[in-house]
């Protein structure tokens, strides 16, 4: 599945955008899995209280399902203005 990251979440990545293999079930799962990669994705992911996600471009909360998502995003809350 593809993978984006927004802001300063690409920024701290260093990708905007990944392809990943995965296992987990849940958007949290693949958090996990991402965590462990390496540190800029554990400093990434380290608070997701500041992080939004949307899979399949829907919004949607960290416990839903990803199985059969083609793409999973990641960005920070979005702001008026």
């Amino acid at each position: 599945m593809d993978v984006l990251y927004f802001a300063w979440v690409r920024e701290r990545i260093g990708l905007p955008k990944e392809k990943v293999e995965t296992s987990a079930k849940t958007v949290m799962d693949l958090v996990e899995e991402l965590r462990a990669r390496e540190e800029r994705y554990a400093l990434a992911f380290s608070d997701i209280g500041a992080l939004r996600v949307a899979v399949d471009q829907d919004l949607t909360d960290f416990d839903a399902s990803i199985e059969n998502a083609r793409e999973v995003a990641f960005f920070p809350p979005m702001t008026g203005g």
